[in-house]
């Protein structure tokens, strides 16, 4: 029986694939990948011209993104069946299945929905570099220093909540930015922290854009990240 191999593309300039995770890829027979129905996908684009010409490509289409809001018990009902679906059919597929992965896997990655479904025995994960780590690579800066405490949130927290953690923390990340943004601004400014935040799009990919968050109008709703780097102990 064959194996369900999720590899972890990185923050998407392809050159910063993992050595393994490209030999992987290029010697596969089924690649397969989340996308928007009507999309190409992100981690499709970011592969392109290393699938093999001869290998299956399984594109794994979200019954809903973001029509349906997260706490909405809809929005489990439809992607319940949609992830218990796919791991049967990854599972079945009766030889190895390559399954793409922005970032990390295991680090706010769809697949974590299919991993939990699927026999541990069956599945093999290649760790990528994280896009958080493209995006402070964009802004050279370093994100912290000596004994600076780093804390990573997603935007879809309250506001209330958001603020509190911004204000405790020395370095910051922001994900899941999206249509939360407003709320986000809000949040940095009642920390005291709007002139030092940045928005980071698109990092390590040729549409990369890098903004401080009191300058940006605007932010794409999904691969992009905000950041606060620490300031701590130094030589």
């Amino acid at each position: 029986m064959g194996k369900v191999i999720c590899i972890g593309l990185g923050p998407g300039d392809p050159e910063l694939m993992s050595v393994k995770a490209h030999r992987l890829l290029t010697g596969a027979g089924i690649v397969a990948y989340f996308r928007k129905a009507g999309k190409p996908g992100q981690a499709r684009r970011m592969v392109e011209g290393l699938i093999p010409g001869d290998a299956e490509e399984w594109p794994l289409e979200y019954p809903v993104t973001t029509e349906i809001a997260l706490d909405d018990p809809a929005y489990n009902a439809a992607l319940g069946p949609f992830y218990d679906h796919w791991a049967a059919r990854l599972a079945g597929a009766g030889g190895d299945v390559v399954v793409l992965c922005e970032g990390d896997p295991f680090f706010y990655g769809s697949f974590m929905h299919l991993h939990s479904r699927l026999p541990r025995e069956r599945v093999e994960v290649v760790p990528g570099i994280p896009g958080m780590a493209g995006c402070w690579t964009a802004t050279g800066l370093p994100i912290t220093w000596g004994d600076d405490v780093l804390t990573v949130l997603p935007a879809t927290l309250p506001q209330a909540e958001l603020a509190r953690r911004i204000a405790d923390t020395d370095a910051l990340v922001v994900m899941k930015i999206g249509r939360n943004l407003a709320k986000l601004r809000r949040a940095v400014a009642a920390a005291g922290r709007d002139e030092s935040a940045w928005l980071v799009e698109y990092a390590a990919m040729a549409d990369q854009k890098v903004t401080r968050l009191c300058e940006a109008e605007a932010v794409t709703p999904y691969f992009s990240i905000l950041l606060i780097h620490g300031q701590g102990r130094r030589p």
